[in-house]
Formats: structure tokens, C-alpha cells, sequence
């Protein structure tokens, strides 16, 4: 049983771990609680720099992150990069009395391993793609030639973002295959291979706050993996991003929570594992209803950038209860009206080769309401904000409608320059002229 409002811990102190925009939206918006009283990021970026106190510790450094966590006697640590969840970061605190929103290592393989996931949908009956597993490189290459095009190959563990090819032909179905199993494209995460239907229909991600008990799902929101307009070019980390999504109205939202939310957490308590934290659900809505492309075990990247600004509750106080396991007690989330868009600018080259340490101009001259969400960026010598990333900045602006939303955040994007950047210019298009 719950303890109610006093399960909130007063004059919180916060570790963020983490250096993107999906962490720096999350330090802005605990900034914003009045129940926190310091607030730290580790490692951080130019723009976390600005709101919070950043600590020389990286996110995969478990005993760093732990002695940084008794050092600064924090009360909660919420962690956004999947590959610490992964590697049992969560795990470490628990040991240690320590309070951390995050999945530990056994739930975060739900993201960390594409064919337990598969296996772990299969056996709750979540409607998801077919698929098939392989590390025998001519079995797989047998099978592409027997499916129908477009077809999905995706590396097992974690790459960023970027262990997913949608094929639309046999060659670059072959060649996809060859990269991760022959070429190593992806190291151990390639070693195995999934090969999927393709799921048509629109895709949403939904974020929800579970803590294996109950789950608050947030506003849906829609990303774009493509680096070029039209969804052309190769995948990335994300490229824009917003929210929330007409097309899942609340009896959509229903009928997601019932068929897919609620029987994984269910799978999860069946087998005897804990989730605490975020279940992400990348879902496609086809013809003959939802289903799930992937769960990733933390906030998306670039949803949050999108999520967090139409979030009127106070962060701190859902993730708290979230972390102690008495999500029952927390208000339920609030909203505010409208809607939000967020674009990404990213170095040039970005999501291959690319290069860094290019002043970034016009931060100082946002239009107002539009919030620029740090990715890669760093401090030189002089304190000017420089890129340090493939991913550079999100840039991110509310509107009372989509079109006002979207105008305002590419206003946003004129204002800011650096070398060789480049951006989307289609994020959220489909849904202005929708309307």
C-alpha cells in the first residue's frame, strides 16, 4: 500500500544521467518543480550547464555515477540513455539502498534484446511483426528472398538507433543482412539478426510511467527516423518530432494500454522481473489495429523534447513515486492544450561521418516560447556553445495548433547557424495539412 503525498521526498536533490536533449528536457522540466531543490547532470552539455550543476562522470561509468550519487546525497536519479540501464545501472543503485528511476538490467533487455522482446510479446499475445531470428549468414540470406517486400532487418542488441533497416528491394535487403552478420556493421549487438513483416501504418511512439503495477501512459507523439524530407536517406537518432497525435484519440489510447501496455507489464510480473520506469512503445496503427515495432526501456529521443513542454505536472513528483513503487499515489498527469514540434539540427554528414567544434550562433535570440534542447553540444575555452555531435540541438516551440506550433519552432531554426548544418524541413507537415 501506498504512503500517499509524503512519499515524495521535499527539497529533492536530482542526478540526471546523461549528455543529449532527451536529458536536457528532462532537467528543465525538474527545474521547473518547486519540490527540487539542486538539480545535476552527468555527464551534461552546454545547455544542461545552464540550469543545473554538470559532473565530469560518464553515463555508462556505474561506479562513478554511484559514488557521484553519495557524494551529492542525491534522493533520486533518473537515468535516459538505454546502454547503462543495459549494462545494470539500476541494479547497482537498488544494492545500495539507492532510489533511481530506470528499469534494472532483466526489464531493460526489452530493449537491450530485440528477440527476447519478440519472444516476450509472443508469449503475453501483444500484436507485433512476424519475425524470424538468425546468426547463420546463409540462412538469412536464404529467407530475405522468400519474404515479401518491403521487409525489416534488425540487429538484436543496441545500436543507437541505428540497428534497423526497412528494405525495399533484395539488394538492399541482402546488403543489410551482409553488413551486420558478415561485416560486424554493429559488433556483438549484429551478432544475431531479427527479419520482420513490415507493419504498415502510421507509426507513434507512447511513453508510459509504469512502476509493474500501475502504468500512466503520456501523450503519444510522432518522430522521424529518416535523415532527408520524405523519409529519405538513412536512419538516425531522430530527426524531429511531435505531439500529440490525432490519430490516437482515446479510444485508441484504450486500446492500446489494453492490448499491448497491461499484458507486457503482466508478462513482466509473470516472470518475476520488476519494471520501474519508462516502457516505450514504438507501435505501427495498421489497418487491423495496433502493433508494436519495438519497446525501448527510457524516454524517447526526440518524443521527450515534445512530451515534456505540454506536461503542466510536476516531473519530479511522478517519477518519484514511479521509482518507490507507489505510482497509485501520484496525481494523474495533466496537460496543457495545443500542441508542440521540435526540430533537430544536426552536423553535416550526421548519421556518418561528420565533424565538430563549430561555434554555434544565435541561441541568444530564440523567438519566444521556443526552447533549444542541448544534443552535442560543448563549452570552449572562451564559454561559446560549440557542436560536439552528430545531433546538435532540438529545437522545440508550442502552439495553440499544429501549424502555429510548427511555424514557430522553424522560426526557431532560422535563428540558429552553424557550419554544415542541416535539418528536416517536413517534421509535423502531415499534420497541418491535415487540417
Amino acid at each position: 500500500m501506498g504512503v500517499g503525498p509524503l512519499a515524495i521526498t521535499p527539497n529533492m536533490r536530482i542526478l540526471v544521467v546523461g549528455s543529449g536533449a532527451r536529458e536536457h528536457a528532462l532537467a528543465w522540466k525538474l527545474a521547473q518543480s518547486p519540490r527540487v531543490s539542486e538539480l545535476f547532470v552527468a555527464p551534461g552539455n552546454a545547455g544542461t550547464a545552464h540550469i543545473a550543476t554538470n559532473l565530469p562522470v560518464a553515463a555508462n561509468d556505474i561506479a562513478g555515477l554511484l559514488e557521484a550519487a553519495r557524494t551529492n546525497a542525491i534522493d533520486l536519479t533518473v537515468v535516459g540513455p538505454e546502454d547503462p540501464l543495459a549494462a545494470g545501472l539500476a541494479d547497482a543503485f537498488l544494492q545500495q539502498g539507492l532510489t533511481i528511476f530506470g528499469p534494472a538490467a532483466a526489464a531493460a533487455r526489452i530493449e537491450s534484446s530485440k528477440a527476447w522482446a519478440k519472444e516476450l510479446m509472443n508469449a503475453a499475445g501483444v500484436p507485433t511483426a512476424r519475425a524470424e531470428r538468425f546468426t547463420d549468414l546463409r540462412a538469412a540470406l536464404g529467407a530475405i528472398y522468400d519474404a515479401s517486400l518491403p521487409i525489416v532487418i534488425k540487429a538484436d542488441g543496441l545500436a543507437a538507433g541505428k540497428g534497423v533497416v526497412v528494405a525495399g528491394t533484395r539488394d538492399e535487403a541482402d546488403q543489410a543482412v551482409r553488413s551486420m552478420l558478415a561485416d560486424h556493421l554493429f559488433g556483438n549487438a549484429g551478432h544475431e539478426i531479427l527479419i520482420e513483416e513490415f507493419l504498415d501504418g502510421q507509426e507513434v511512439s507512447l511513453l508510459a510511467l509504469t512502476d509493474s503495477e500501475v502504468i500512466v501512459p503520456l501523450l503519444p507523439a510522432c518522430d522521424y527516423k529518416r535523415a532527408l524530407d520524405g523519409d529519405a536517406g538513412l536512419n538516425t537518432g531522430g530527426m524531429g518530432a511531435y505531439a500529440p497525435v490525432p490519430l490516437v484519440d482515446d479510444a485508441m489510447l484504450q486500446r492500446i494500454r489494453r492490448e499491448i501496455l497491461e499484458p507486457t507489464i503482466a508478462e513482466f510480473r509473470k516472470r518475476n522481473i520488476t519494471y520501474r520506469g519508462v516502457l516505450y512503445a514504438g507501435l505501427a496503427l495498421t489497418a487491423s489495429g495496433p502493433k508494436v515495432i519495438e519497446f525501448n526501456c527510457r524516454f524517447g529521443d526526440p518524443e521527450t523534447e515534445v512530451v515534456l513542454p505540454l506536461l503542466k505536472s510536476d516531473l519530479a513528483e511522478l517519477l518519484d513515486h514511479c521509482a518507490r513503487g507507489v505510482l497509485s499515489d501520484a496525481p494523474a498527469p495533466e496537460w496543457e492544450s495545443g500542441s508542440c514540434v521540435s526540430v533537430i539540427l544536426a552536423s553535416g554528414g550526421y548519421p556518418q561521418a561528420y565533424q565538430r567544434g563549430y561555434p554555434i550562433d544565435g541561441l541568444d535570440h530564440l523567438p519566444e516560447g521556443a526552447v533549444a534542447f542541448h544534443a552535442g553540444t560543448a563549452l570552449d575555452e572562451s564559454g561559446h556553445t560549440i557542436t560536439s555531435g552528430g545531433r546538435v540541438l532540438a529545437l522545440s516551440s508550442r502552439g495553440a495548433t499544429f501549424p502555429e506550433a510548427r511555424t514557430n519552432a522553424y522560426a526557431a531554426v532560422e535563428q540558429v547557424t552553424f557550419t554544415g548544418r542541416h535539418f528536416r524541413t517536413d517534421i509535423a507537415l502531415r499534420e497541418c495539412r491535415s487540417r
